[in-house]
């Protein structure tokens, strides 16, 4: 069967045609370049890691290099906050797909659920930073909703397992200038030095609406707030409140220190 190429027929097979091949095209440059796309997110992951360490020293930090050199990746039981033993690679491991799997994620309650998530993995990657051949901080992965959006970030805690070094946010939709200021250098340098807990082993930390008062006794544990984005700070407090509390890595974090105790 033949068509006339100004006919209708003629046109839409020469569409047809056309599609298939750009289809062809489209597939094959993807799966050429699924190695690549995958060797740059790692290598994303790593920076922002290094990021919330205070590793990271701009474009000549070696990325990877640095990332091998001082940092130790495990995977830890949520629940006992013991690292897992022959299960899966901490490389591997993604505890947002995890936390998606009905098979394998934790529902949390209403009074649990702070940080706005409805679900964790029972696994998640930290990733300890070793100095001096001992630990010296630990990066923790941390996310929950903000305002518009549901925020990814790292929080990095010292060795003594109760001061902040460092925090940072990857991926949010939070509104540029308001919220958006979660990424301001500025603001994220107010947490560094900030104690989780207080002398009691209460759970302190927070974001405060407007600017820390002194006077009031907690501004170890306070960071100011965010200037017209009260909802976001407050969704900022309740995620870190929540990933340093009981149902994500207290008891890991507590283990911790228990460790160090003992080698002390």
């Amino acid at each position: 069967m033949s068509f006339k190429k100004d006919s209708v027929q003629g046109t839409i097979l020469v569409a047809l045609a056309i599609s298939l091949v750009c289809s062809v095209v489209v597939s094959v440059a993807a799966i050429k370049l699924k190695p690549v796309q995958e060797l740059n997110k790692a290598l994303d992951r790593k920076k922002n890691i290094l990021m919330a360490a205070g590793l990271y020293e701009g474009d000549k930090t070696d990325v990877a290099k640095v990332f091998s050199d001082l940092i130790r990746s495990k995977l830890v039981d949520l629940k006992s906050g013991n690292y897992v033993e022959g299960g899966p690679d901490p490389e591997e491991y993604d505890q947002y797909k995890e936390a998606k799997n009905p098979k394998t994620a934790i529902e949390l309650s209403d009074d649990q659920d702070v940080a706005g998530i409805r679900r964790i993995a029972p696994y998640a990657v930290v990733y300890e930073v070793i100095k001096d051949g001992g630990l010296d901080q630990v990066v923790l992965p941390v996310h929950g909703k903000g305002l518009w959006s549901t925020l990814y970030g790292y929080i990095a805690v010292s060795a003594d397992t109760n001061t902040i070094k460092g925090l940072g946010f990857y991926e949010h939709g939070e509104t540029p200038g308001l919220g958006g200021e979660v990424d301001n250098p500025k603001w994220k340098a107010l947490w560094a030095g900030k104690k989780i807990k207080d002398a009691e082993g209460k759970l302190r930390i927070e974001v405060v609406k407007g600017a820390v008062d002194p006077a009031k006794g907690l501004g170890d544990h306070q960071i100011d707030g965010l200037s017209g984005a009260t909802i976001t700070g407050r969704g900022v407090s309740y995620l870190v409140q929540f990933w340093l509390g009981s149902s994500g890595f207290a008891v890991y974090l507590d283990n911790l220190k228990e460790r160090g105790m003992k080698n002390g």
